[in-house]
C-alpha cells in the first residue's frame, strides 16, 4: 500500500499550487480521502475530504473558497487545488485513505508560502 503526495513547494502569497496523491496497493475508489496538514508546531488538522460513494467534499473553514477536492478513480489519485495561498497555508500536507477502521497515510509533501 502507497500513498505519494506530490506537487508542493516555496509559492509567494496570494499564489496557487496543485498537490496531487497517487495511490496504489488498494482499492481506492471505495476510500474517503483526506488532505490533512501540519505547521510547525501545531497539531495535524483536516483540510479536506472527499467521500468514496459520490465525491461529496467538505472543507475546514480555513480552506472553504479557496482550495478544492478532487479525485480520479481511473488515476487512482486525489488533488488538492490550492489557491490565494497565505503563509499560515505554510505546513506539511498529508494525504489519508480512509475505508471503516483501515486508515493509509503518505509521507507529505511541504508547501511554503513565504515572500
Amino acid at each position: 500500500v502507497q500513498l505519494v503526495e506530490s506537487g508542493g513547494g516555496l509559492v509567494q502569497p496570494g499564489g496557487s499550487l496543485r498537490l496531487s496523491c497517487a495511490a496504489s496497493g488498494f482499492t481506492f475508489s471505495s476510500y474517503n480521502m483526506t488532505w490533512y496538514r501540519q505547521a510547525p508546531g501545531k497539531e495535524r488538522e483536516l483540510v479536506a475530504i472527499i467521500t468514496s460513494v459520490g465525491g461529496s467534499t467538505h472543507y475546514a473553514d480555513s480552506a472553504k473558497g479557496r482550495f478544492t477536492i478532487s479525485r480520479d478513480n481511473g488515476k487512482n489519485t486525489v488533488y488538492l487545488q490550492m489557491n490565494s495561498l497565505k503563509p499560515e497555508d505554510t505546513a506539511v500536507y498529508y494525504c489519508n485513505g480512509r475505508y471503516f477502521l483501515v486508515n493509509y497515510w503518505g509521507k507529505g509533501t511541504l508547501v511554503t508560502v513565504s515572500s
